[in-house]
């Protein structure tokens, strides 16, 4: 079993072995250790050539939003269970395209022939495949968080800002909605000023509420499915036997894999806010709640609580993250009915609404907002007061999206469009829910200084921005 005592002995290993005491500051001084490599240059009105890494469940519904754009010829399928019956879809709908289990084999023998890789596979791996890409001069598009840890997801703000020649875009696809525009447009026309308080939520069922809190240990192995490489699902991470209660989308549950609730659902839900409020990183992170907690997977509810300093004329703002199916914010007067967003489906099973639908809660100066998820709309509440203003024509027009997000990232390959959630910006993002994740696991408040990087207050907060080292053959991943 791994106990806070033997795994902040590794950790602090780690810490120092990797030279992150100061993580941002490591990774701007890292060497440079791979040879320059330019980008693949895609032709405006031809298709981009992608390959898919990660094909059933999430993978599987970006392929048909991917194939539903008409910009993508897909040359490479790439999954470590290819074969099992959730991959046999996508493999149906292209059968000339060359298939892999082992990314690394992908890459080392077609990485000539492919533009652009999309990555739709756990949390955790998405690190080591991105960057892979990155490297390979390939665009990449990967699924939401960027990267399970701090420091990860520092290393590949930094990849990417090296290779300013390589197109990157995270998946939250509501920033390519109406919310991404509403929420320029009303910023640029001072409806939205003087924002000091968000509540984000998310409250629906999670698949660990069926587990125990109490148990002490990770679940027995089980049969492994003859089509599964194991060993390359877990990529750089500490071997685990296998078990499905890792697999099939289960490892969402567990802080060795995944990032709960906050990572999910995060980057759908208060990204706009990130971005449009210059938010950046927090000085101070704590839990409120925590009911359920255990060592291994996450708690049955969480409240979080994120303070965000001053920002040149912005005044301070606290960001407060609510998960579990009875742990809600406090509703403001006028609030209304719970709105639902146009949530993706995940393997045809289609969003079932809740009583307090994922969204979140927005206090300004002058007005109080209102949002679901993704790319839906805020409005001002209670809703007399929205009305109002559209009735005097104070709220500009939001302007269409000229295109979704998937088209946004390849007519950016194309050089046609810029992405909208590239890794420069989607990474801070991804750091602020790591922050979060590390507050959960502990169960504790610390303190964090923007500048440094680093956790100042909790030594063994400070060594999980890193985390326990990679396994033996994925070092160089992290060596930019």
């Amino acid at each position: 079993m791994i106990t806070r005592r033997n795994f902040l002995r590794t950790a602090g290993a780690a810490t120092a072995a990797f030279a992150v005491g100061n993580t941002l500051n490591a990774c701007k001084n890292a060497v440079n250790a791979g040879k320059s490599v330019a980008a693949a240059v895609v032709t405006p009105g031809t298709k981009v050539n992608v390959a898919l890494v990660g094909v059933g469940h999430r993978g599987n519904e970006n392929a048909k939003c991917i194939e539903a754009t008409g910009l993508a010829n897909v040359v490479a399928l790439c999954d470590v269970n290819m074969g099992a019956p959730h991959t046999l879809e996508v493999m149906g709908m292209y059968p000339g395209a060359r298939q892999f289990k082992d990314f690394r084999k992908m890459f080392d023998e077609m990485g000539k022939s492919i533009e652009a890789v999309f990555i739709s596979t756990p949390d955790f791996s998405h690190f080591p495949i991105a960057m892979r890409a990155i490297k390979e001069g390939i665009h990449v598009y990967c699924e939401k968080p960027l990267c399970r840890t701090f420091h990860e997801n520092a290393l590949l703000i930094e990849a990417a800002k090296r290779h300013p020649e390589v197109v990157t875009q995270m998946g939250n696809q509501g920033h390519s909605g109406e919310n991404y525009f509403q929420w320029k447009a009303w910023t640029e026309a001072g409806i939205i000023k003087d924002v000091t308080r968000i509540d984000a939520h998310m409250n629906n069922p999670r698949r660990w509420h069926s587990f125990d809190p109490a148990t002490g240990r990770f679940p027995e192995a089980d049969q492994m499915p003859q089509t599964m490489d194991w060993d390359v699902w877990l990529a750089q991470c500490m071997h685990h036997d296998y078990s499905l209660l890792f697999d099939e989308g289960n490892w969402r549950c567990w802080y060795d894999f995944g990032m709960g609730a906050l990572g999910d659902w995060g980057a759908h839900i208060f990204d706009t806010a990130h971005e449009f409020l210059d938010l950046g990183l927090p000085t101070e992170v704590g839990m409120v709640k925590a009911e359920g907690h255990n060592d291994y997977f996450f708690p049955m509810s969480s409240t979080i609580r994120f303070r965000f300093p001053r920002r040149g004329n912005k005044p301070a703002c606290e960001l407060t993250w609510y998960d579990g199916v009875d742990n809600f914010p406090e509703l403001p007067e006028g609030y209304g009915a719970s709105e639902l967003a146009d949530i993706p489906s995940v393997d045809g099973k289609a969003y079932v609404p809740q009583k307090l639908n994922p969204g979140k809660i927005i206090y300004s100066r002058d007005y109080i907002f209102k949002g679901s998820s993704h790319a839906a709309p805020l409005h001002i509440i209670p809703e007399e007061v929205e009305k109002q203003l559209q009735d005097e024509h104070k709220l500009p027009e939001v302007p269409a999206s000229p295109s979704n997000h998937y088209e946004n990232f390849l007519k950016s390959c194309m050089g046609l469009e810029k992405t909208r959630s590239p890794f420069e910006k989607a990474g801070v993002l991804c750091q602020v829910m790591n922050l979060g994740v590390i507050a959960q696991r502990l169960n504790t408040t610390f303190k964090f200084d923007r500048l440094s990087g680093e956790i100042i207050d909790n030594p063994f907060a400070n060594a999980l921005l890193t985390g326990i080292p990679p396994r033996k053959g994925w070092e160089d991943y992290y060596v930019l």
